[in-house]
């Protein structure tokens, strides 16, 4: 199994259109979002993001967050942890929080999830995206779940 992990953000005239332009920001936005829980499969490898079929149905496990208040700082965090055996994912987001204080609480998170499972960590990736709202504002990451 192989997945990417991306993020955008983006504003729009309306919430649907400001989350449609993060997903174009982030290069899913001309895909189906199948949203899955949080684990990785054995084996699986971490990739750039390539370029997906139109109108695919894609598993993904999304962060996202949006505001409609101008001046909100938003931050949307997924941080993914592998092992030998399986790995986990953590989606985490936040308005007008410290995005590094997101980040560490998305990777102690997973860390947890790890350790509950007896999973040794092989390694933990993590991807953030912030954004200043200036009207309607959405910030997103995502771990997509490739073939």
């Amino acid at each position: 199994m192989k997945v990417s992990i991306t993020s955008g953000k983006s504003e729009g005239p309306t919430r649907l259109n400001a989350f449609d332009n993060a997903l174009l920001d982030a290069g899913i936005g001309d895909v189906n979002l199948i949203p899955v829980s949080s684990i990785l499969p054995r084996d699986t490898e971490i990739v750039e993001l390539p370029h997906i079929e139109e109108g695919k149905m894609v598993n993904c496990v999304l962060s996202c967050i949006h505001s409609d208040q101008p001046g909100d700082l938003l931050t949307a965090v997924v941080a993914v942890a592998t092992s030998n055996e399986f790995g986990c994912v953590v989606e985490h987001s936040g308005v007008n929080q410290d995005p590094e204080t997101l980040k560490e609480e998305a990777e102690a998170m997973v860390k947890y999830m790890m350790q509950v499972r007896d999973l040794d960590i092989r390694e933990i990736i993590i991807a953030q995206e912030s954004h200043k709202v200036k009207s309607q504002g959405v910030a997103l990451a995502a771990v997509v779940y490739l073939e």
